[in-house]
């Protein structure tokens, strides 16, 4: 019997990563490659869209050799991607006109603000979420108004423009394929939340030329096949798109209202499905798309903190402080409490609930006797602070008290920092078999797209709960933590603008 194999491709952040599963939904093979950001300025985060498109090819190949086999016998593949982050191109070349700029980017910070007044309401109402610098609309005007040549291209008719998606599956068909999914487009403020479609007005207001973006299509579909000319001699089918915190929900198997997860990478993100409701929230968390399914559009509530695994990354790359992330698991015991250390890593702003993008790192709490090890124990603390701020505020917008909360990504592995989250949240956190939830989504996806699974249930009947943390901290002495982190947050707000 020929066996099945099963591909989710994870473009993060950081790093894209390719999941091999089998039959049995067991992880066999896995490849990852790094990615490099560029700083150019001050609150700007740009990447290279080529060398994204070669992490693909070099993760997918290291996957099949780990796991023995050969690309072409992929049964089918899902993509998840980083969402806001966008890249234009031209479509004669093949080259970017400019750096993918990424979701983290705040350089169209004060050009938002200049439109919140007369056309915030108005975008809402449409989009469900706020204009903010952190979507994709205002990056890719910044990129026609700002990069030389690119009004001329577009008015010659060979200019794309996308989030991730899009490129990388129009690389994988030497150009035949340009889609994205409606979970992606719902991160743009370009979709109609309502609809699914790409909205006149909002195309109008942004300056964006709707022959310019992708078609927007559900999220498991046969969208088309991998070209074997540029895809490693094989050709796979493509059937599974996703933004990548829908498709971890999605991996989750979060699929009945008020299941929430939350995935702990180099930002931090908690979606809860909300069904076939659209939330609105007073807290700042976004109403958004989960996937769409046979035409079927299901939603979330999205909360999302820009900066934890990055700011342990910073610890080691630029203070040097630690030499691996595994060392901060162990520092952060060893210093025993925080010494009365507070840091927000607010590099490039606050996300939910506080929408501030001139907000700033701060450290504060220090004195003589701090230590490396209390820097370290604040720098992980963070991460489950900023997580108990999103959970309360999708408590009071949804009415529907999240009790357990699933979790995911690099950083579970970190038992400090799940204890610690599990004691601040004052509920258990349920950790997966497979933690890696978001290329395990996108495959999810696509098998379902190709008749593998019937059902939503049949998915849920795989998750396999690896391990659980039980709080254990009193009620005052939480309480007590997140006063003074929230003094400490105050402090951080609007830094920049000043």
């Amino acid at each position: 019997m020929i066996k099945k194999y099963y591909l989710g491709l994870d473009n993060g952040t950081t790093g894209t990563t390719a999941l091999l599963l089998d039959e049995t939904w067991k992880q066999v093979g896995r490849g990852y490659k790094e990615l490099t950001q560029h700083y150019p300025q001050d609150g700007w985060v740009e990447q290279d869209a080529l060398e994204i498109w070669e992490s693909i090819l070099y993760a997918t190949s290291v996957a099949c050799e780990t796991a023995g086999i050969l690309p072409e016998q992929i049964s089918c593949l899902g993509l998840d991607n980083s969402g806001e982050t966008v890249v234009l191109w031209d479509k004669f070349t093949g080259l970017p006109v400019y750096n993918a700029i990424v979701w983290q980017d705040r350089r169209t910070a004060r050009y938002c603000d200049s439109l919140k007044e007369q056309y915030g309401e108005y975008v809402k109402q449409h989009t469900g979420v706020m204009i903010d610098s952190y979507f994709s609309a205002t990056k890719i005007k910044w990129i026609i108004d700002n990069v030389e040549g690119v009004k001329e291209k577009i008015a010659a008719r060979r200019i794309l423009a996308s989030t991730l998606d899009g490129w990388i599956f129009w690389k994988m068909t030497h150009g035949s394929l340009f889609i994205t999914d409606a979970s992606t487009a719902s991160r743009t403020l370009l979709m109609n939340v309502h609809k699914g479609q790409w909205d006149d007005g909002l195309l109008e207001l942004f300056g964006v030329g709707r022959d310019m973006l992708p078609e927007i299509r559900d999220s498991s579909a046969v969208f088309g096949y991998t070209d074997p000319l540029e895809f490693l001699g094989a050709r796979i089918p493509i059937a599974g798109a996703c933004v990548d915190q829908q498709s971890s929900l999605f991996g989750q198997a979060c699929f009945e209202p008020g299941m929430t997860k939350c995935t702990y990478g180099t930002g931090c993100f908690m979606l809860m499905n909300t069904g076939s409701n659209i939330v609105e929230s007073s807290h700042g968390i976004l109403p958004t798309v989960a996937w769409r399914l046979g035409g079927t559009i299901s939603y979330a509530l999205d909360g999302g903190v820009y900066v934890t695994g990055a700011a342990t990354q910073w610890l080691r790359d630029k203070l040097r402080i630690i030499g691996t992330a595994a060392e901060a698991e162990i520092m952060a015991v060893e210093a025993k409490d925080n010494g009365g250390v507070y840091f927000v890593p607010a590099f490039f702003g606050l996300a939910a609930p506080y929408w501030d993008s001139y907000a700033r790192g701060v450290m504060i709490g220090v004195t003589g006797g701090t230590s490396r090890e209390h820097i370290v124990r604040a720098t992980l603390e963070a991460t489950a602070y900023q997580v108990k701020d999103i959970l309360d505020a999708m408590n009071e917008d949804a009415h529907m008290p999240i009790k357990r909360l699933r979790v995911d990504g690099g950083s579970v592995v970190n038992k400090f920092l799940m204890q610690f989250q599990a004691d601040i949240l004052g509920i258990p956190i349920d950790i997966p078999e497979i933690a890696e939830t978001t290329a395990l989504g996108a495959a999810y996806l696509a098998a379902l797209a190709v008749g593998d699974f019937t059902s939503l249930g049949e998915i849920s009947a795989n998750w396999k709960l690896a391990r659980s943390y039980e709080p254990n901290m009193s009620m005052d002495q939480r309480q007590t933590l997140m006063h003074k982190w929230h003094k400490a947050v105050e402090r951080a707000k609007n830094w920049a603008e000043e």
